[in-house]
């Protein structure tokens, strides 16, 4: 019977990968369970996306929106306001409102995701725009919406869930140092943990984020965020992986995909009865695919974007999976099935006679 680093070696998109085998192997032999755990491929529709197995979805089903544009007063080192750059500017309640609503009528809106750059404390200014929330859920409620959170109060996470948020992501940070040097921000861990706490007393699912290698592409803090992750009632983690592409020339590194394979194993440990999600984040070409193996064979529950492989991966182990076209973060229910809509693809494992390895 093949073993799995095997499989790996015959599937075409991981030739001349960097395979790390002795992590394969740690990952099969806690693998036991692993083979039935279905694993959600999300294509969410704030980019274009296609791969050698998957293809996204036109329509604008679940579109990110950034309140404050591309502006952010943070300028955080990994980041300098550029993942904002794609998603749809909303400055104002009155925009939020009309582009929500023409997007419902024309595009087959589902749900999305509110966002928008900080203030020097790590606070996004959502305040004004709860309003809008509350009408669009009072006439569409089967919308679903997620909100990135940033850094608040209980009095804070009160005034969304009050809006009807129905997803809360909070980036969790576990190094003061990377607090500092990354965020450019003065202030604890513990405000983290504590925007965590409150933001689970309320009745929103609430999924943290970690972010592997943020300390300039070093592993610092991760285990201790996973720590804070653990001692808090979240619905699900989304781990992603820093990106040097962003950041200035020379001030970062792609984290080794065997040491974010490692986090992924932790991760999965720790929580194993907790969704764990790979987020939209991550290096791209060959580090991709090999970190989406990794994702895969470690078991966690979804993929965003999933690099080309990682159909091939969870097949060749006898992983179900389904694809969404929505946010990671938030399930979309499944819609009636029209002529032109895109659907969900949903796929068992194959069956041993081709190939998955028993």
């Amino acid at each position: 019977m093949k073993g799995w680093l095997d499989a790996l070696a015959n599937i075409e998109e991981l030739e001349d990968a960097p395979i790390d085998a002795a992590l394969v192997a740690e990952l099969e032999a806690a693998g036991g369970a692993v083979r039935a755990r279905p694993i959600r491929f999300s294509t969410p529709t704030f980019k274009d996306y296609a791969s050698t197995e998957l293809r996204g979805c036109a329509k604008n089903s679940f579109p990110a929106f950034s309140i404050t544009g591309a502006a952010c007063a943070l300028d955080c080192e990994h980041c300098r306001a550029k993942i904002l750059a794609p998603m749809l500017p909303a400055t104002s309640p009155e925009m939020l409102d009309r582009k929500v609503r023409e997007l419902i009528a024309t595009q087959d809106l589902r749900g999305f995701l509110l966002s928008g750059g900080s203030n020097r404390r790590n606070e996004i200014p959502y305040r004004r725009f709860y309003p809008v929330v509350e009408r669009l859920k009072r006439d569409h409620p089967d919308l679903q919406i997620a909100i990135h959170t940033a850094l608040t109060d209980a009095a804070g996470a009160r005034a969304m869930e009050a809006a009807g948020v129905d997803v809360a992501m909070l980036d969790v940070i576990g190094a003061q140092q990377t607090i500092r040097d990354v965020y450019h921000l003065d202030r604890p861990v513990a405000d983290f943990e504590a925007t965590l706490a409150a933001l689970c007393a309320t009745s929103m699912t609430v999924t943290p984020h970690v972010v592997i290698g943020l300390h300039f592409g070093r592993i610092l803090g991760e285990r201790t965020a996973l720590d804070i992750v653990a001692r808090h009632p979240a619905a699900n983690l989304v781990l992603v992986v820093v990106m040097p592409f962003y950041a200035k020339p020379g001030t970062f590194q792609a984290p080794p995909a065997e040491d974010v394979g490692r986090i992924f194993a932790e991760a999965r440990r720790r929580l194993p009865d907790r969704k764990v999600l790979l987020g939209c984040a991550r290096p791209p070409g060959m580090h991709k695919r090999v970190t989406d193996a990794y994702a895969v064979l470690a078991g966690l529950d979804g993929i965003a974007f999933p690099a080309d492989g990682a159909v091939a991966v969870a097949r060749a182990i006898g992983r179900p999976f389904e694809q969404q076209n929505a946010c990671c973060s938030i399930k979309i229910g499944e819609p009636a099935r029209r002529a032109g809509a895109c659907g969900p693809v949903r796929a068992a494992a194959a069956a041993p006679d081709e190939g998955v390895l028993a």
